[in-house]
């Protein structure tokens, strides 16, 4: 069993790139990835895409990919020969009106805006895609493991509270068949206490008989335990199980439902109340199981 949340970082570098990926995880009824690249990373779009679904089936993934160049490269330098004749010029006139020499050196021509252009290197999009794979490699795995320790707890913790649910069904269980003998007892108790004669046996019987068919919940039982035991099952199954352990809640919840409104035993809804509490506890871990 694997949870949805979990967290990771992959790190990556050839001496000239760095790239880190970081990835954040958190439960969504399918896999719903948010990948936040730059304009000159869109390259890597589709890899990304592609290897997180190897790993993963469902949640919600915010991703961020960042590329740094740490080592030098090698840069290119413009020179725009033409506009540094044009200052030369201009700098000559300047200097015959105020008869002086031209004193502008190269190194001043260099400086002056427009002249010198330095750029560097492009992105090597085949150096950047590796190390991106390399770190997208380490980022999945670690909220693969994270997913995993967290999925344990998820494991201990339902499986408690099917173990609660379990003992309120049984209690239920026992508990019901008592009702209609119950049932009996206040009947005639009431047609004592208002004095009615010739108590016909065969209508009493009629009586128990309708009420007893009103409040059976046999098959309701047996329905919740069917759930319970399918339950246990995926428990300890492989692979997309939140979905059918979500589906499995709401069922076990309308068998529920169903006792407490057929029941007619105040402590049987007792226990039907603290069933319910003890599905809606499972039902809230459920929703982060992959």
């Amino acid at each position: 069993m694997r949870s949805m949340t979990g967290c990771g970082r992959g790190h990556g570098t050839d001496g000239v790139w760095d790239v880190t990926i970081d990835i954040k995880s958190v439960n969504h009824r399918f896999l719903d990835l948010s990948v936040k690249l730059s304009n000159d990373l869109i390259f890597l779009h589709d890899t990304v895409r592609k290897e997180i679904a190897k790993h993963l089936i469902r949640g919600h993934l915010d991703i961020i990919v960042t590329v740094k160049r740490i080592g030098a490269g090698q840069g290119q330098v413009a020179i725009d020969t033409g506009l540094a004749a044009a200052y030369y010029e201009k700098a000559q006139e300047i200097a015959d009106l105020n008869h002086c020499e031209n004193g502008l050196t190269a190194g001043q021509l260099l400086s002056l805006q427009g002249v010198c252009t330095v750029s560097e290197s492009s992105m090597d999009p085949e150096a950047v895609a590796k190390l991106a794979a390399d770190a997208l490699q380490e980022a999945t795995q670690q909220v693969v493991d994270m997913r995993l320790q967290e999925g344990a707890h998820l494991r201990e913790d339902l499986a408690y509270h099917l173990g609660e649910a379990e003992k309120l069904r049984l209690a239920i269980a026992e508990k019901a068949p008592q009702i209609p003998a119950q049932y009996r007892q206040k009947l005639l108790s009431r047609l004592e206490s208002l004095q009615v004669e010739n108590i016909d046996p065969a209508r009493i019987a009629q009586e128990v008989a309708l009420i007893a068919d009103k409040c059976a919940i046999d098959e309701e039982l047996s329905r919740l335990s069917s759930h319970f035991h399918q339950m246990h099952v995926y428990l300890d199954a492989q692979g997309e199980i939140g979905k059918k352990m979500d589906f499995l809640i709401q069922e076990m919840n309308r068998e529920a439902n169903t006792i407490g409104s057929k029941a007619m035993d105040a402590e049987i809804a007792q226990y039907v109340v603290n069933l319910k509490s003890e599905i809606e506890k499972m039902r809230e871990q459920v929703q982060n199981v992959e």
